[in-house]
């Protein structure tokens, strides 16, 4: 891997991108949707294939946010438990994206702090 640093974490981005395209609790989305548009966005190392974003989806299944309901290979079918509600950090100055049943922690690695 590059020494490239996004200028926003991955984790957000992929948060952000929920909310503003697959925030639909009926809905079904795969990581590879996802990954796709943080590419279009061009703010994560231009080599990293969808096995580099594995652990950030893990994590989001891991924090409540979504399920995993299928997988094929690398691509993993989800859909949210709860619709996503953007929610501006005070401490770190960033929007975050949570969902309604998740702790009320910022996501940002950086930060990490109660909202």
């Amino acid at each position: 891997m590059s020494d490239f640093t996004p200028t926003t974490p991955i984790a957000l981005q992929i948060r952000k991108i929920i909310f503003e395209k697959f925030n639909d609790i009926d809905a079904n989305f795969t990581n590879d949707d996802v990954f796709e548009i943080l590419k279009q966005n061009g703010d994560i190392d231009p080599s990293w294939i969808i096995d580099d974003a594995e652990s950030f989806f893990n994590d989001i299944c891991d924090s409540g946010l979504v399920r995993n309901i299928g997988q094929n290979f690398t691509t993993m079918y989800l859909k949210l438990f709860d619709l996503l509600e953007k929610i501006h950090c005070n401490a770190c100055g960033r929007d975050i994206y949570l969902g309604s049943s998740e702790d009320r922690l910022c996501i940002n690695p950086s930060c990490n702090s109660s909202i």
